[in-house]
């Protein structure tokens, strides 16, 4: 497939207001695809050039864009600035000059997808001494080729600002009708997504072996899979009602969910959002190689920083500042990572399928007792609410952040939360005393004293997995410092749309709508019915609000989470009604 055509699909996909019609045009252009350009095109749709485990990044600044998008007009670069100014857009920046410049295309041949793409590789792959003035003539030479509506996206994609809105679910819809004629076969492409975690990977086996193909994608070692997540209950008994009056009961740790693979002596460690960051965790690296017993397996484990004089686990606030690209080293030794592992997934084969308590077992069979660094997480047995309850609040006075309850028959559903797990941070007394991550759908600009930051508050709202749809739940006006207003307004600012985005859900209109890619943590008084919002009114006619939102934490943006990551409609309601129904009882 030529580029340009590729492009005329992103201009299609971008002017959509409906989800079901972006994924009609999406299945179109998978179906026009030859099986060898399959995966690079579902990566370019992503806006990315790998899955997200391969850490492969552009590393092209605006800056060198700019001075690519000056060397292939011939419009000087204080130009193109100003132009990018007034636009606020620098893809259409190099649409616009490129139509008006008077170089004439450096050649009559196009560009195929497969060159763009390896073109892009090579942008990402380029380092070392003249690297920035390669990446920006590689750049230049193929805008300098390309229609202006082909600049557009050859400019958006390498800064990560293609806004096609395409989230990971409604692609897996595409696949599915383009190879099946129909989205049925969507739930069985999610579980192969789940457990290889690439999108490009899926596509290429769907439209090379069918369905079938996919049904045979399989857990393997340094492909992370979509860790497990737990559902949220308010009281010891109703834990326990829900688990069958028998589970295990498991400390929650508040550090970095790490998923360790390990093959020989070679191990690396994967995020929660499933980047890799083996690099910045020397410490436990060389102690999984050390002390894991298994040639060949995959856990999953919580890393927190640990006092080694007072043997006490240390905040996260202080955990954090391991995730660092320098002084990693040096970190190290001053703040060393204790990892609490919780789970085995792998250990030579699968093991997702089998219960919890098999893989528990199999989990203390390969951990060394005499490990510095390595520990089980702590874990007991439970048959009485009080006991778990007591369980509980020694965990909150060992400084930890609650616990999580696992059914013992439970298999490990990659991807997905469920009551398989279940955790409880605190008890409820009436008020919204958990956190909950909402994803930012837009921003307003400033009145009175934040006027000069042109930054007023944000429109934020959560996820609908079913539906792969965002829904408002929020604006947050209040707790902003100046620096937290600096960033979101540049970060912001680079994401804005020119209208409300496919999968946003929304009654209300912010000033600005942006792309759902950051998500901010918020602690909130208390949730409310409300007819403004979108959240859960697909099912209840009416939505659900926060009352009285605050972001909270060290900086306003999470860096571990992307918008799919966000708290959920369904979590909101199901908070919502543990709320009513603990605010009703008497307190003491």
């Amino acid at each position: 497939m030529e580029f340009k055509e590729l492009a005329s699909f992103y201009e299609k996909l971008e002017g959509l207001s409906s989800r079901l019609s972006m994924i009609e045009v999406m299945s179109d252009l998978f179906k026009r695809l030859r099986y060898d350009e399959v995966d690079k095109v579902v990566y370019m749709v992503q806006g990315v050039l790998a899955a997200p485990y391969e850490g492969v990044e552009f590393g092209l600044a605006v800056k060198m864009a700019q001075e690519a998008i000056s060397i292939a007009t011939g419009v000087s670069k204080t130009d193109v600035d100003t132009m990018y100014k007034k636009l606020g857009d620098l893809g259409s920046t190099a649409e616009k000059l490129r139509s008006v410049s008077k170089l004439k295309r450096m050649t009559s041949s196009t560009y195929t997808v497969e060159m763009v793409y390896n073109s892009m590789l090579k942008i990402a792959k380029t380092s070392g001494s003249g690297s920035k003035g390669l990446k920006i003539r590689i750049l230049a030479e193929m805008l300098a080729a390309s229609t202006p509506l082909e600049c557009r996206y050859l400019i958006r994609y390498p800064l990560g600002q293609l806004r096609l809105g395409a989230g990971d679910y409604t692609v897996l819809e595409a696949f599915s009708l383009a190879a099946t004629g129909s989205r049925s076969s969507k739930e069985l492409l999610e579980s192969a997504y789940n457990i290889c975690s690439d999108l490009g990977y899926v596509a290429k086996v769907l439209f090379k072996d069918g369905v079938e193909g996919v049904g045979r994608i399989k857990v393997s070692l340094f492909r992370p899979i979509r860790p497990a997540l737990a559902e949220r209950l308010p009281t010891a008994e109703q834990i326990l009602k829900k688990m069958g009056g028998r589970c295990a009961v498991e400390q929650k740790y508040d550090g970095f969910r790490c998923q360790v693979h390990k093959k020989g002596k070679q191990v690396r460690i994967y995020s929660r959002n499933l980047e890799e960051t083996t690099s910045m965790f020397p410490d436990i690296v060389a102690e999984a190689a050390r002390s894991i017993k298994s040639d060949s397996a995959i856990f999953e484990g919580e890393a927190l920083a640990f006092n080694e004089k007072t043997e006490e686990f240390m905040p996260f606030q202080e955990t954090i500042q391991r995730k660092r690209k320098h002084g990693i080293n040096a970190m190290a030794e001053s703040m060393p990572l204790h990892l609490m592992a919780f789970d085995l997934i792998y250990d030579g084969k699968s093991y997702m399928e089998r219960p919890y308590s098999e893989r528990r077992k199999l989990l203390e069979e390969i951990v060394s007792k005499d490990s510095d660094r390595i520990k089980l997480s702590k874990m007991v047995i439970i048959e009485s609410a009080e006991r778990l309850e007591r369980f509980f609040e020694d965990s909150v006075g060992d400084g930890l952040e609650g616990i999580v309850a696992k059914d013992l028959s439970a298999q490990y559903v990659a991807g997905a939360r469920g009551f398989g797990w279940i955790k409880m941070k605190r008890s409820y007394k009436g008020e919204l005393s958990d956190t909950v991550d909402l994803v930012v759908l837009g921003y307003y600009l400033g009145k009175g004293s934040r006027a000069e930051f042109m930054f007023g508050g944000l429109l934020c709202g959560v996820y609908d997995k079913k539906r792969d749809m965002f829904e408002t739940i929020s604006r947050i006006g209040t707790g902003f410092t100046e620096e937290w207003m600096r960033e979101l307004r540049e970060k912001l600012s680079k994401i804005r749309l020119k209208s409300k985005p496919a999968r946003v859900e929304s009654l209300i209109e912010p000033d600005f709508w942006v792309e759902p890619k950051y998500v901010v943590t918020v602690r909130a008084d208390e949730i409310t019915r409300s007819p403004m919002h979108t959240c859960g009114a697909y099912k209840k006619g009416t939505g659900y609000a926060l009352r009285f939102p605050r972001i909270i934490g060290e900086e306003p943006i999470r860096r571990d989470k992307g918008a799919e990551d966000s708290t959920t409609s369904v979590e909101v309601i199901e908070m919502f009604e543990q709320q009513k129904k603990v605010s009703t009882k008497p307190h003491p």
